[in-house]
């Protein structure tokens, strides 16, 4: 069972190493890169499996025991979004094929996808909070050269503005770490759980507990923090956009989750009132700037902003209930948010701009795009019986329960301005006449095969969506057991120090 962490780490990281060595065969790197990430959702798939059997899976490096070695661990939540994280690179690297052109292909686009997988994975994993700092790292690198990936002006000032505000999120990491290591003398998760409820100084913990809040808020794009993501977002190919949403804001708001249920899970009343107002103002602020954006894919990451405040939602409340509608949230918005963005990469294709003004006609000559728009868009939006009703259902739920009530009142708000901005979004792209048809009845438009080659991935995704509510059951029962889990940290402790054994 050790193997199969290792495994989900070795194969983006080899296909990554070995495509660096095809790198003017491009074609090569093609089959490279989908052999391992086949391979790669095999395998987290069975680490998904094996971690439902077992609880949670360790493997300490080099044989030193914890906490003194490096510890991987996969519990119900890591394990869940490595699957994720294999699953989406393997749609999104289908319609890369059809989104990203080759120019930017013949300079590393899939190895560095590659690298990018593999190190979003590693933060999953990871034991301790100084490899997770690694981790990050990593993953900061990869991302930045994707972002830069094409040398365009916009996706440079991008990248820059994204890469600053990752390294000011750092230093907060590192310093939140130095505080911690001074006042426990270790690193490893599952230890300082235990030895920093013992440290005398409150104020000491506090102090550490910002510096984390700062650099995961970055990672995460909550509000104030998060004004290079809709800076940089809209930059590069959509292909590149939609994994960034996928998995990017989604590592900040695991760490979260991790680091608020196992380390710094204590009754503070100031850590409670800074995420609950970190909370509201995230998701308002965020479902306001959506709606003033007129561009489709400014609109889209706009409103990643607004959707991670939910899952801030969850958090500060704290309750089985609430965490196990954080975790369905995940599942939901990755699925959710992703495939609009790609669907508005086929509008491009089709239409040839992102400009809602430019815009229109697209349900008229394809319905069935059109179709799946309302699917993604409505389930954003939390319509029953889709998937984003029973995420915020569950979330609202715990609110009521937990007397939260600004926290309903935002995430209702949210909900309901959502509605409004995917709403225009179709007024816009898809209902009103097409522009140009005004001007001139010739509008060059791409071949139907390739739209249906370019809609697969789409396909794929919006059935995902549609199973994840109407058979919302299970993966509600599974979202159970992982809070169970999470509000639970001696399993984890236990597991990760051998005290189970």
């Amino acid at each position: 069972m050790e193997n199969e962490l290792l495994i989900v780490l070795l194969i983006p990281l080899l296909a990554g190493i070995f495509n660096i060595f095809l790198w003017r065969n491009l074609s090569g790197q093609k089959v490279v890169f989908f052999v391992s990430t086949i391979l790669m959702v095999l395998a987290a798939a069975n680490l998904l499996n094996s971690v439902i059997i077992n609880d949670v899976i360790t493997l300490q490096s080099a044989g030193w025991e914890a906490p003194f070695g490096i510890s991987l661990v996969a519990d119900y939540l890591s394990a869940l979004m490595v699957f994720l994280t294999a699953l989406m690179g393997l749609i999104i690297g289908v319609f890369s094929l059809f989104d990203v052109d080759k120019k930017r292909m013949q300079f590393g686009f899939f190895p560095l996808f590659s690298f990018l997988l593999f190190s979003v994975s590693g933060a999953f994993l990871s034991g301790d909070i100084f490899n997770l700092y690694v981790w990050f790292e990593i993953m900061l690198i990869s991302s930045f050269v994707l972002m830069a990936l094409g040398n365009t002006k916009p996706q440079l000032e991008g990248a820059i503005k994204y890469v600053t505000m990752n390294i000011i999120a750092s230093v907060f990491f590192l310093a939140g770490i130095g505080v911690t290591y001074g006042l426990t003398g270790t690193l490893n998760m599952a230890e300082l759980s235990i030895l920093i409820n013992g440290v005398d100084d409150p104020n000491l913990i506090l102090l550490a507990m910002i510096f984390f809040f700062i650099a995961f808020g970055v990672k995460s794009a909550v509000f104030p923090l998060f004004s290079w993501l809709p800076a940089s977002y809209h930059t590069p190919p959509v292909a590149i956009t939609a994994i960034f949403s996928a998995l990017l804001t989604k590592v900040g708001v695991y760490a979260f989750i991790r680091f608020f249920t196992l380390i710094f899970n204590q009754e503070s009343q100031f850590t409670d009132n800074l995420l609950i107002v970190t909370a509201s103002t995230t998701m308002f602020i965020g479902v306001l700037g959506a709606a003033a954006q007129m561009e489709f894919r400014k609109i889209l990451s706009v409103h990643i902003i607004s959707q991670i405040g939910y899952l801030i939602m969850g958090i500060a409340i704290g309750t089985k209930m609430a965490l196990t509608g954080v975790i369905y949230f995940i599942v939901h918005i990755i699925f959710v948010k992703s495939n609009l963005f790609l669907i508005s990469g086929v509008v491009n294709r089709l239409k040839g701009s992102f400009e809602l003004k430019k815009l229109g006609g697209v349900y008229g000559k394809y319905p069935f795009l059109g179709i799946l728009f309302v699917i993604s868009a409505f389930s954003l939006a939390g319509f029953p019986p889709l998937s984003g009703f029973w995420a915020k259902f569950a979330l609202v739920l715990a609110g009521l329960e937990a007397k939260e009530y600004i926290l309903v009142f935002f995430a209702l708000i949210t909900g309901f301005l959502t509605l409004y901005s995917m709403t225009k979004i179709w007024n816009e792209v898809f209902w009103k006449k097409d522009p140009k048809e005004e001007e001139t009845e010739e509008v060059k438009e791409e071949e139907p095969v390739s739209i249906k080659l370019k809609m697969i991935p789409v396909v794929f995704v919006t059935i995902i969506i549609l199973a994840l509510g109407v058979f919302a059951e299970p993966v509600f029962s599974f979202a159970e057991m992982t809070a169970e889990q999470l509000l639970n940290p001696h399993i984890y402790i236990d597991a990760v120090l051998g005290l189970d054994q």
